[in-house]
């Protein structure tokens, strides 16, 4: 069974093609996996049912041979993606026994392409966090282990999707990275997590955080299986307006293409206090790697970095007081009943919502709030497109960026939870991309000295997905990991 385990995405579609294991094997053997690690809580829900039909059906469609492109695979959901008639909750609370009666596009897509829903992966709530501690359902925990066999975060807002992964108690998993969400974590515990540009894949069904800044992507162990699931993700969707029509590249053939001719920009600004020496020291490595492989390494500055983290915790708690005044205990979710209209809607959300949410409704209602608007608002819009044009700018004379993904490895869990600035600064490498629209993906690259993983993160032009996975495929057998 561990046999089976072992197989990455590409190996095992080959070996059901092949007849050597079935779907339904493979599924058994995955579902076996999730409750055997159940300690690290990256599961909320395992869907076996679902799992062992769908797996099922794969295997008549393989053995009539009209295989879809991920027909078999076992594949996690973040509970932040709604699934016709099973749990999707956002992990919050105030939306506990929502059964959405429709499927998110993207999951739709990965059914449509033969995937196998195992089941809904933990999260931080309504995506906000950056390591999975904010979730009603209890911390997601990292499978690797820090000093002392002490319990380490996954990274957030997707940490039970990156967790799942590494633990192969999933062979893929959605994600959605707001700030850094899928980056992050995918660092955390050592596997590939990519962020397509904003537009690539469709929005239509995926709980809401911030409108203008979520994008979801997959998580899996290799560059290639990346590859394979992001095609079958990547679609145009007319209910989503921000969907786009420009078709993604053959990812699967572009990630053995080399970066011999490349020119791969090193942001200076990407130097910062409170970086571990460690990640610095992996940089560099990851400079000398593509150096080596034929790439040219061209200095460049991005002068707004240094301002994307206070734009972004203004834009995104903005969009969240938004998007998240729907819940109000009237139309789905909780309901905590009160004598009045207003006490009902004060009560549902002050017992429904976690702590950081609460804390994000408020800084968003204060900077949308007449008075403060132009002196907040406003002001970071602007900053967002100053961060905007640096990149534009940077793109004209390089293909893709090599930055670190993280500023640090993984952390223990309740290290930083009452500390929420110290929290946010784990997205310092991530969100100026995320506020600029752009793909990025993050790859493991070594390990501390302690044995825990560190990522690169590669970052590229709009819509170029095809680059950065080049030069993610050519570090990661590099790296070897």
């Amino acid at each position: 069974m561990s046999d089976l385990l072992d197989l990455n995405a590409v190996e095992v579609r080959n070996a059901l093609d092949e007849k050597a294991i079935s779907a339904v094997e493979l599924a058994t053997a995955y579902l076996g996996a999730a409750e055997a690690t159940s300690n690290l809580n990256n599961y909320v829900e395992l869907t076996a049912d679902h799992a062992l039909a769908m797996a099922a059906v794969s295997d008549k469609r393989i053995a009539e041979g009209t295989a879809g492109l991920l027909e078999g695979l076992p594949i996690g959901v973040k509970d932040l993606f709604c699934t016709k008639e099973v749990s999707s909750t956002a992990c919050s609370k105030i939306l506990k026994g929502f059964k959405p009666p429709y499927e998110s596009t993207v999951t739709s897509n990965l059914w449509a392409a033969g995937g196998v829903m195992l089941g809904k992966l933990n999260c931080d709530e309504f995506a906000m966090g950056s390591a999975n501690e904010t979730s009603a359902y209890g911390p997601a925990i990292n499978p690797w282990r820090g000093k002392d066999d002490v319990d380490l975060v996954p990274g957030g807002s997707s940490g039970g999707s990156a967790s799942a992964v590494a633990a192969r108690s999933a062979l893929m998993a959605t994600g959605t990275d707001t700030g850094g969400s899928i980056r992050q974590p995918a660092a955390f515990c050592g596997v590939v997590g990519l962020k397509p540009t904003y537009g690539r894949c469709s929005r239509w069904g995926i709980v809401a955080f911030a409108s203008s800044l979520d994008q979801a992507g997959p998580f899996t162990r290799t560059v290639a299986d990346n590859a394979l699931m992001m095609t079958a993700m990547a679609s145009h969707d007319a209910k989503d307006s921000t969907s786009t029509q420009i078709p993604l590249q053959d990812l699967t053939r572009a990630i053995g293409d080399g970066v011999k001719g490349m020119k791969i920009g090193v942001p200076r600004e990407y130097v910062m206090d409170g970086m571990d020496g460690e990640v610095v020291k992996l940089w560099e490595q990851g400079q000398v790697w593509l150096r080596d492989a034929g790439a040219e390494l061209v200095d460049v500055s991005l002068p707004h970095t240094k301002y994307a983290l206070p734009a972004y915790y203004i834009i995104a708690p903005a969009e969240a007081s938004s998007n998240l005044a729907r819940y109000d205990g009237v139309r789905f979710g909780m309901r905590v009943d009160a004598d009045t209209l207003d006490g009902m809607y004060e009560a549902t959300r002050a017992d429904g919502f976690g702590e950081e949410v609460q804390r994000r409704i408020m800084i968003g209602t204060y900077v949308l709030s007449a008075g403060y608007y132009d002196a907040y608002y406003l002001k970071a819009q602007k900053v967002r497109r100053l961060i905007k044009d640096d990149f534009d700018t940077v793109f004209q004379s390089v293909d893709a960026l090599l930055t670190p993904a993280t500023p640090t490895a993984a952390f223990p869990v309740g290290r930083k939870i009452d500390d929420p600035v110290t929290n946010y600064l784990n997205d310092v490498f991530t969100v100026p991309a995320n506020l600029a629209g752009l793909p990025g993906i993050s790859v493991p690259g070594g390990l501390t000295s302690d044995g825990l993983p560190l990522g690169l993160q590669v970052v590229g032009r709009p819509f170029d997905e095809a680059a950065i996975s080049r030069v993610a495929a050519v570090l990661e057998d590099a790296a070897g990991f």
